[in-house]
This record gives structure tokens, C-alpha cells and sequence, in this order.
């Protein structure tokens, strides 16, 4: 019996530390991504677009470039966001052009891309994934894009958005002013909610990128179906399904889900609904996220993990089996 209860007690710290491994993988796991090739012009926009935060400094501006692996300026289309730039395309800020830090480098590729958002300073944007984005930027009209997201210094990241949109307008691609400030409140919202449940072993940030995609297809296909826009009852049982289809009903509080209720209330209201060009966009992320819990899957295969949990188990049960022998 002491052998058992020695058994018991090990099992239960490998239970413990495996399920705290498990966690953290789909928090590391990221899409690959080549990267915006600078050192040759692409004839969709003509050039890759840099759009830097208005609130940098000339050496500030460099350092920036550099992370963002721009080799040759002369082949890139440079801009700047401002806080004249947030009132413009969303209505609301204080103008102040100090704070805008985060930039981005921008590119069109070929139809049916999909939107592709890589953070390469993820020390210094810690807080927004970068499934995030891409699902705000859908929202927004975004489509068929890769994106690079850097910032000099720790920053939330919310701004990016605007750096998004700016390098859009100046390559005369003309976004939904709605659409625009609904994606803004989908970054805010979800980043709020993530940012809530940090350290809660019951929250998957990769799992809840997919419920907001699970989301806005049902209500599509609601709209679809029905000719209508959803009730307040539909929208409430739809989010509670995209919540329980991904492992989240017990992690998301009912405050939380009240939050999403007001975002897809007006996320339904707006032309991204109904549109096919979301419908694929948003089919494309959606294989992205999933590609990561499977990324996540193998890197605990990869780590042998997987075949030592099952040999400790097998021993576990070969131990009991023995004790009755």
C-alpha cells in the first residue's frame, strides 16, 4: 500500500506539471510566416508600405526599420500615423500624435491569402496576439495582406490598427468608417478578456481567437438563413456555443460574455456580415488558429512528453494490477 500511495502522489505531480506544460504551449506556438521581402517592388501596391508611429524619434524611426528587416528603404512606401489619424478613422482619441509608437509593415499578396499578422516584437507587444489583429483587421475590410506589427518600446499595441488602416488609405484602398471603429472595439474587448483571464488555467488565448471566429460565421450564417439579423437571445446562445465548442464556458464570466454580446450586437450591424470576402478571410484564419493547437500537439510529442506520460501511466496501472496478484 505504501508503494501505491508513493505511485499516487508522483502520478498527481506529473498531472500537475504536465497539465502546466500543456497550457503554455499554445501560448508560444505561432504561424510561420517568410516575412515581406523589401529588396524587390511588388507590383499590387508597388511597394511594401511602412507606416511608423508619429510619436517616434528620428533614431527611433531607424531602429524600427531595422526590426522590421527593411534592407532596402528605397523599394518601401513610408508614412506616418498620427493622433489626428485615430479621430479620422475611428472617431475618438485625443489627437495626441506622442503616444502613437507601434508601426507596421504592410503588403498585398494574392487573392485568397488571407490576412497574415506577425508580431516581431513580441517582448515589446506582449499583450495583443496576432490572431487578434488579424481577426480586427478582417472586421475592418482588411483582406489578402501580410502584416508585420514592431514597436521600440513596451507598448499595449492597440494603435497598430490605425497603422493598418493609414497604409491602406495612402495606397488608396478606402476602408468602412464603421467597420473601422467596430474592429477597434473587437481588439479592445478581446485583449481586455485575455487580459483578464491571464494565469487562469481554464483560459486558451488561441481557443478564444477561435471563438470570435466561430461567432461571426454563426451570425453570418444566421443572416443568411433567417434573412435577418440575429435577437439579443441569438447572439447570447451563439457566443455561449463558440464558448463551449472551445473548451471556455467555465473560464469566461458572465460579465465577459455581456462585453461580446454589445461588440456582436454592433459587429452585425455593420456590412461585414453579409460579405463573402470576410466569410473567406475569416475561413483562412480559422484553419491559422487551429494549425496551433495542433503545433502545440507536436511540441509535446516532439518533447518526448507525450510517450512519457504514457509510459508513467502504464507503469501506475501495472503497480495496482500488481498488488492483487
Amino acid at each position: 500500500m505504501n508503494q501505491l500511495k508513493k505511485m499516487s502522489l508522483t502520478a498527481l505531480t506529473t498531472m500537475s506539471l504536465m497539465g502546466a506544460t500543456v497550457a503554455v504551449l499554445p501560448q508560444s506556438a505561432s504561424a510561420t510566416t517568410s516575412g515581406i521581402d523589401t529588396t524587390v517592388v511588388d507590383e499590387k501596391w508597388g511597394k511594401p508600405t511602412f507606416i511608423y508611429g508619429g510619436g517616434l524619434s528620428e533614431s527611433q524611426i531607424t531602429e524600427t526599420e531595422e526590426l522590421l528587416n527593411i534592407k532596402n528603404p528605397e523599394n518601401v512606401a513610408v508614412g506616418s500615423v498620427t493622433g489626428q489619424d485615430l479621430i479620422n478613422y475611428l472617431g475618438e482619441g485625443s489627437g495626441n500624435t506622442s503616444s502613437m509608437i507601434s508601426s507596421v509593415l504592410v503588403q498585398k499578396q494574392d487573392t485568397g491569402e488571407g490576412v497574415d499578422v506577425e508580431i516581431v516584437t513580441p517582448e515589446n507587444i506582449s499583450q495583443i496576439t496576432q490572431d487578434q489583429y488579424a481577426n480586427a483587421a478582417i472586421t475592418a475590410g482588411v483582406n489578402d495582406v501580410k502584416i508585420e506589427v514592431a514597436s521600440v518600446s513596451k507598448v499595449t499595441g492597440e494603435s497598430a490598427l490605425t497603422g493598418i488602416y493609414k497604409a491602406f488609405d495612402v495606397n488608396g484602398e478606402e476602408l468602412d468608417q464603421e467597420r473601422m471603429e467596430v474592429a477597434q472595439e473587437e481588439l479592445e474587448t478581446t485583449n481586455e478578456i485575455a487580459q483578464e483571464n491571464n494565469g487562469n488555467e481554464e483560459f486558451d488565448t488561441a481557443k478564444f481567437d477561435q471563438a470570435i471566429i466561430d461567432i461571426k460565421q454563426s451570425l453570418a450564417d444566421l443572416k443568411e438563413q433567417q434573412g435577418e439579423l440575429a435577437t439579443k437571445e441569438d447572439v447570447e446562445r451563439i457566443i455561449n456555443e463558440a464558448l463551449e465548442k472551445n473548451n471556455l464556458k467555465n473560464a469566461v464570466t458572465q460579465d465577459q460574455i455581456d462585453q461580446l454580446m454589445a461588440l456582436f450586437e454592433k459587429y452585425q450591424q455593420t456590412s461585414a456580415i453579409d460579405s463573402a470576402e470576410v466569410k473567406e478571410q475569416l475561413k483562412n484564419l480559422s484553419n491559422t488558429v487551429q494549425d496551433k493547437f495542433g503545433d502545440a500537439l507536436q511540441q509535446a510529442e516532439d518533447s518526448g512528453l507525450v510517450d512519457k506520460v504514457g509510459n508513467f501511466f502504464s507503469q501506475i496501472w501495472d503497480a495496482i494490477v500488481g498488488l492483487f496478484k
